[in-house]
């Protein structure tokens, strides 16, 4: 039946129209999110090279303590402040483009943003929580640029109350 065999293709190019255009739809969402993705994470490696910058920045002016800039000449506190003020103006550009800087002190560490450098014993500190930041974690969006170097607080030992069968014995009773 030629009828029959136009319907069937008919419907054979239409279903294949629907196939294409869902695909079609399929791409142009796809592609939406990676040109999303290429804007957010394109400059990752371009951060991470200047996130080197940013702790040499930060290293230097953490070199001079407190007396020293405040004995200085006028000459060395504006070089210090210019310093400064690059350093914030840096932190501000990379903000702007979506690296953000992690301030783990006092959190909980979570092996996801943090990298355990050391334990530090502090009874004053809940055990498992970030106490000191050796090198600054950054994100970029919500994907870990470079984790944060930290000092955790080491767990007190505990103390188990002495009972009779703690005691030593002595030689004499050792027999």
């Amino acid at each position: 039946d030629p009828i029959a065999l136009l319907v069937r293709e008919a419907a054979d190019y239409k279903d294949k129209l629907l196939r294409s255009l869902a695909d079609m739809e399929n791409l142009r969402k796809r592609t939406e999110r990676e040109v999303a993705d290429a804007r957010l994470y394109g400059i990752s490696t371009f951060a991470r090279d200047i996130l080197n910058v940013a702790d040499n920045m930060h290293r230097a002016l953490n070199a001079l303590d407190v007396g020293l800039r405040e004995r200085a000449d006028a000459g060395v506190k504006a070089l210090l402040d210019g310093v400064e003020l690059t350093e914030r103006e840096l932190l501000n550009v990379l903000e702007k483009h979506g690296v953000k800087k992690l301030e783990p002190v006092g959190q909980k560490f979570d092996p996801n943003m943090h990298q355990a450098m050391y334990e530090v014993p502090d009874s004053t500190a809940p055990s498992g929580h970030v106490v000191q930041v050796i090198q600054a974690g950054y994100m970029i969006g919500d994907r870990m640029l470079r984790p944060a170097l930290v000092g955790v607080v080491k767990a007190a030992p505990k103390t188990q109350p002495s009972s009779a069968n703690d005691n030593p014995r002595s030689d004499s009773t050792a027999k």
